[in-house]
């Protein structure tokens, strides 16, 4: 759903977003490479009212790489899992788990697997 505003043109879900405050304070976060700052924006994304109109905006708008709607994307794909660089280490790391937020049926054609 589009808005007209100042000449512009905004989404009317946006205003809604937990990760909207004014001062894009939490770009760095939703678009870090970092599992523990990719796990902090999943966690913000999981109680958001407008998750999954974010997510299908990205998706439609082929959103190159962060997390939108609680999914972590990469070259326009929801990218169905992230581990560190290097070997996996035999005892899972607490901070490397990601909270898991499912992607709604009707968009799971949308998913990249590793």
């Amino acid at each position: 759903m589009l808005a007209q505003l100042s000449g512009s043109i905004i989404e009317d879900w946006w205003g809604e977003a937990r990760c909207r405050d004014g001062e894009a304070s939490l770009a760095a976060v939703f678009f870090s490479e970092e599992l523990q700052d990719i796990a902090r924006a999943k966690t913000i994304c999981s109680a958001c009212p407008v998750i999954l109109e974010c997510l299908e905006g990205a998706i439609a708008r082929r959103e190159p790489w962060g997390v939108w709607g609680g999914q972590l994307f990469l070259n326009g794909k929801i990218l169905a899992t992230k581990r560190r660089r290097g070997r996996p280490p035999k005892h899972p790391r607490p901070e490397d788990q990601l909270p898991d937020i499912p992607v709604p049926a009707h968009l799971r054609t949308h998913l990249r697997t590793a």
